[in-house]
């Protein structure tokens, strides 16, 4: 596994830094897991259980991409070392949009992402609702090689994503007679089309804001100028 990758400005720091971070991430990730198991809502029972969430969905992935990067660690494998930086490029975009729309909601109103007699203590909801998302970006910044996917690609992803989720999610509706967040049975159908589509937008900035990071951090303005002049990946799409 090459500690340093062509593009990068910085070289990567050691193999046990790598592996410190990764096995702090799946301590981290393991311990929200570990929360779930106690905590008894309706949720758990319900069709679908916790991965109606989101959040849960989220974490799942990001537990994957640090369970893989651990055994790129330990086995020096390129294979594996490949395979965590694109599980990283839907995870780590992911992780930034929940916290973006989590804490976003939550500075409106708590009770549009949680019912109130289900509030999390600051603790499993920093673990739920921050660390993911800081972890991966530091992961990405300073122990990923760069990524190689463009504007449009991210944007059809995150649309993907983003409608496969709403499609997961009315079918968990069909059978539980509920949302699993209440801002969901606020709204109609054409309003949570217009969350969906604005929330892969926003994932998708998600990628460009990292994207830009990245070469902010590592000294390539190519990644920079991307990000902020083609951020939809349509010019380069057209040239």
């Amino acid at each position: 596994m090459a500690r340093r990758h062509p593009l990068q400005r910085f070289t990567s720091p050691s193999r046990q830094v790598s592996m410190l971070l990764h096995s702090a991430g799946i301590a981290s990730f393991t311990a929200s897991f570990n929360f779930l198991a106690t905590w008894d809502t309706p949720m758990s029972a319900a069709f679908g259980g916790h991965y109606q969430f989101l959040t849960i969905i989220g974490l799942t992935l990001a537990s994957c991409t640090f369970v893989v990067g651990l055994l790129a660690d330990v086995t020096l494998s390129p294979r594996l070392f490949e395979l965590k930086n694109i599980l990283s490029v839907c995870s780590a975009p992911l992780e930034v949009l929940i916290s973006i729309l989590y804490w976003g909601l939550c500075a409106i109103d708590k009770s549009l992402v949680f019912p109130p007699d289900f509030q999390l203590e600051f603790l499993p909801d920093f673990g739920f609702h921050a660390a993911p998302a800081l972890f991966l970006a530091i992961d990405l910044l300073f122990l990923s090689p760069p990524w190689t996917i463009h504007g449009y690609s991210a944007l059809a992803l995150s649309e993907f994503l983003a409608f496969l989720y709403w499609f997961w999610v009315e079918y968990c509706f069909s059978h539980n007679g509920w949302y699993p967040y209440p801002i969901f049975g606020i709204l109609n159908t054409w309003q949570r089309a217009l969350l969906f589509t604005f929330s892969a937008s926003l994932m998708t900035g998600s990628t460009m804001i990292l994207k830009w990071t990245y070469g902010r951090v590592n000294g390539i303005e190519k990644f920079e100028k991307e990000a902020v002049a083609d951020p939809a990946g349509i010019r380069g799409k057209s040239e």
